[in-house]
């Protein structure tokens, strides 16, 4: 038989099937042809011996057919104009900053493809106000930052000198961040989005953490949904898919991720050889998401819908990105030719259209009409999150300036002949001799533009973005709390995590206070002794417990409830850190002040997810940060990937951020207990770091003193005077963490065998001191006439005769960091280098923090101030068995 009778036999064949299809569809409905393909498939595999070719996408066509497009519900017209005003302010914006000034920078060519997207959500989605009083979040993408600034320009709520100094905050009258900064603009930014990937999977954790409040009858059940906006290229970022399977498992329907699909990134097409919506489509399918398809404008509609043989859809599919790419930038004839050319009867389906039409088809991203019918599908989906995939093209509008070129994410100009293009394309009233000016333009309050703009935003609950603090402040904690941790442990041994663990419960307990705390850890709870908080609050768990744990016959059996408490989040910092985020934002998002308490390994902290901890600085976030397992030397046995000698040294760059080291658990107490206070009772935009050991240690009770509390919170104070008081030779020993025990040991050695006579001081946070000594250098430099500010180290030093000798468990460059103020020769012991394998007295001894080596570095202090002689050094180290040619610890 000819090849040709055979093709056209299976084209009548397949027609036959489709239209037995199309039958049992009208008749049956979905679900009947749905069960009656699966049939087939399985009598095909069962008599045929034929299996389907696994496939995790669908055709490259819209999700959602023409039929079952909802009514669009707005003015198409009206919109179209308002978003043409939008456009036009957005790109005047950047072109001024950068006629201003040289590489200011800014981008236009990102919200130019997302226009659309964005315009219909905030006239018919974005809920500022949902009926049962919440809202929705929305997760802007940060290069689309200009087109958010127009937008609310046109609102009213951005004044015109504000968009003038763009990217030019410190300008008079403040200026517009480049991106979201809620740290820079705090009644406007919620989510800093523009270090890509953070946004994806903060969105993600957010979504989980609403859930979580309702479920635990902190928050209503309203119906409020999270909204990421995000680019395709973006989605490369770890952080965009590591997370998309809790979502799925959570059935987090209160979720929308919305990827711009524009096919490029800063450099070049996202997949050139690929189709980055069909590869996304695959992972979001496969991972349990609803996903949706918004590919083709209305004006491939007919062709589509006749496309009987699937010849036109199957055509689309073998194009690559960066094909498509070339057909944006090039004529309707070149398009007619390589796309519909490769088969005559692609050729006639377009015969009726001109080369002109060819070339103005619209994609999906564009359609107002098909971006709604996409939103609206996502809206009311239930029981998975669903995710849009936009087609779309980059710096859409921007014509010769970069529409769909490779260089249009750097376009931070257009000349004279360029803006008359764009604001003739988009109909913006202004006139020819203006437009070297780029001027902003905004019709007046009674314009028809402007009255609709209000009233779609009015209908929708108010403006969008607008962050506000909607909880009120947290009465004071009662001491009753914390009175326990300020007596000490007599010979009973205990270590800072457990004392930690032993105060978050009790503050579980407190009636008010209690619901609203968040323990979150990364399945380490066992680790930190946190198992008995199992039993006592429960582990959250969005289903409930539907299995009997393997240990349910113990008293601290693994107990997951739908109101369980503790944030069990599996082996994932980052998503931990997310989760930390939602809660310590929550008295903003949400009006509800949770206290997050995230407990990890703290090597596994500022080294792994230093990007999000930076995020919740800017998002003014609250909470607590506990490094676990602390310190090079603390942490014994797990070896150079788990020991952290750093974190401190890591935190020192978050303005916002305080770090603590204590020794004991009364500075625990004091820390925490003033945390809480200036956090959620005097709503201060800090947070706070403290690091937890777990080495068993006797714990001492709270000196007497005035000055012991305040000198906790400032950094340092004296924790034990030598009881030599007439010594001639005198040295004072600065500890923090562990090593305070091995300082201790210290001043005990250099007063029974060496008749020195030293001051130990207890150093909980070298950040806080570096930060107030800095905060008075810089007055003292701007205020010459007036009497000079003294440091706090240095006032609280400056009877402290002797050397000054730090140890810690960390870097020398911590204590170093305060060497100009110490009033005395200082001299850091730290933990520079790779960590070890081995036991606690190992370790101190090879990174030279033991008593024997503080010993020894006092002992030579004094030696270089001729208050001892340099025999008693030399005998020391024979005395104290140190061997002077082992390796250095900072670099073998």
């Amino acid at each position: 038989m000819a090849q040709t009778e055979t093709d056209g036999l299976e084209v009548l064949e397949t027609r036959e099937w489709v239209d037995s299809l199309d039958y049992v569809l009208k008749k049956g409905g979905p679900n009947r042809a749905g069960r009656l393909l699966q049939q087939l498939a399985l009598h095909a595999r069962r008599e045929g011996g034929i299996n389907l070719p696994f496939t995790a996408t669908t055709p490259y066509q819209n999700t959602i057919p023409t039929r079952q497009q909802p009514p669009f519900p707005g003015s198409q017209e009206m919109e179209r104009r308002i978003k043409s005003l939008v456009r036009w302010n957005a790109l005047a914006m950047v072109v001024r900053a950068n006629k201003i000034q040289e590489g200011i920078g800014g981008h236009i060519s990102t919200f130019a493809s997302a226009a659309t997207l964005y315009e219909v959500a905030f006239n018919h989605f974005f809920r500022a106000q949902t009926e049962s009083g919440d809202r929705d979040v929305v997760y802007f993408q940060g290069h689309a930052a200009p087109g958010i600034y127009s937008r609310a320009y046109l609102e009213g709520r951005i004044s015109k000198e504000k968009l003038q100094n763009f990217r030019r905050e410190l300008k008079p009258g403040g200026g517009l961040s480049s991106y979201p900064h809620p740290w820079l603009m705090p009644e406007f930014w919620e989510f800093p989005t523009v270090s890509m990937g953070l946004g994806p999977i903060q969105a993600i954790y957010h979504a989980r953490f609403i859930k979580y409040l309702e479920n635990r009858g902190l928050k209503q059940s309203t119906g409020g949904k999270v909204w990421a906006f995000l680019g395709d290229g973006e989605m490369d970022e770890p952080e965009s898919l590591g997370s998309i399977t809790l979502a799925s498992r959570e059935r987090l329907d209160n979720l929308i991720f919305v990827v711009n699909c524009n096919l490029q990134r800063l450099d070049g097409p996202v997949r050139g050889n690929g189709k980055i919506i069909q590869e996304l489509e695959a992972i979001f399918r496969g991972a349990g998401w609803n996903v949706i398809k918004c590919i083709w404008g209305s004006d491939w509609d007919n062709l589509i819908q006749n496309d009987r043989d699937g010849l036109l859809v199957r055509r689309l599919g073998e194009v690559s990105d960066g094909q498509y790419q070339k057909y944006f930038v090039e004529s309707g004839a070149y398009f007619r030719q390589n796309l519909f050319g490769s088969d005559p009867r692609l050729l006639k389906m377009v015969e009726h259209l001109s080369d002109d039409q060819l070339a103005r088809m619209r994609l999906g991203g564009h359609d107002p009409i098909k971006v709604h019918a996409a939103f609206r599908a996502a809206v009311e989906t239930t029981g998975a999150p669903t995710i849009v995939l936009a087609k779309t093209i980059k710096g859409y509008g921007l014509g010769e300036a970069g529409e769909g070129k490779n260089i249009t994410h750097q376009q931070k100009k257009l000349n004279e002949d360029e803006l008359q293009m764009f604001r003739s394309r988009f109909g913006i009233p202004i006139p020819d001799d203006e437009l070297h000016l780029a001027p902003f333009y905004r019709p007046s309050d009674d314009s028809a533009e402007i009255k609709y703009m209000q009233s779609r935003r009015q209908q929708l609950g108010g403006y969008m973005p607008t962050r506000k603090v909607r909880a009120a402040a947290l009465k004071s904690v009662p001491d009753s709390h914390f009175e326990e941790f300020h007596k000490g442990t007599d010979a009973r041994e205990v270590s800072t995590t457990m004392v930690f663990v032993r105060l978050l419960a009790k503050l579980l307990r407190d009636p008010e206070l209690g619901k609203l705390i968040v323990p979150i850890v990364p399945d380490e709870a066992r680790t930190f002794g946190m198992e008995a908080l199992f039993r006592q609050v429960g582990i959250y768990s969005s289903v409930g417990q539907n299995y009997e744990p393997v240990d349910m016959d113990t008293l601290l059996y693994y107990k997951e409830a739908k109101n369980g408490q503790i944030l069990e989040e599996g082996i994932t910092e980052s998503g931990s850190m997310c989760s930390f985020i939602a809660a310590g934002t929550a008295y903003a998002n949400h009006g509800i002040n949770t206290i997050p308490f995230f407990i990890y390994y703290s090597m596994f902290g500022f080294q792994r997810i230093g990007d999000l901890i930076w995020a919740a600085a800017d998002m003014r976030c609250r909470g607590f940060l506990v490094g676990g397992t602390a310190g090079r030397t603390t942490l014994a046995g797990e070896g150079l990937q788990h020991q952290d000698g750093h974190s401190h040294v890591l935190a020192l760059p978050v303005p916002n951020l305080l770090c603590y080291d204590p020794a004991f658990a009364y500075e625990i107490a004091i820390i925490i207990q003033d945390g809480i206070k200036r956090m959620y009772v005097d709503q201060e935009s800090i947070f706070y770091y403290l690091t937890v050991g777990n080495e068993p240690l006797a714990m001492p009770d709270l000196p007497q003193g005035s000055n012991v509390r305040e000198g906790v919170l400032k950094g340092l104070y004296r924790f034990k005077s030598s009881p030599k008081a007439d010594a001639k030779v005198r040295a004072q020993l600065l500890g923090s963490g562990a090593i305070m025990f091995e300082v201790l040991k210290a001043q005990q050695i250099l007063e029974d065998k060496y008749g020195v006579a030293a001051d130990v001081w207890s150093v909980t946070s070298y950040k806080e001191l570096y930060r107030n000594a800095n905060d008075c250098e810089r007055w003292n430099m701007l205020h010459p006439a007036e009497a000079a500010k003294v440091p706090y180290v240095t006032e609280t030093l400056k009877d402290a005769p002797g050397p000054f000798i730090a140890a810690s468990d960390y870097m020398k460059v911590l204590p170093e960091s305060l060497g100009k103020w110490v009033p005395g020769q200082l001299v850091s012991l730290g933990t520079d280098g790779f960590g070890r394998s081995e036991s606690r007295t190992a370790l101190r001894d090879f990174f030279e923090v033991d008593a024997k080596h503080i010993v020894l570095a006092t002992l030579g202090a004094l030696a270089r101030e001729k208050k001892i002689g340099i025999d008693i050094v030399k005998r020391a180290i024979e005395e104290l068995g140190i061997n002077p040619d082992k390796a250095n610890p900072a670099v073998s």
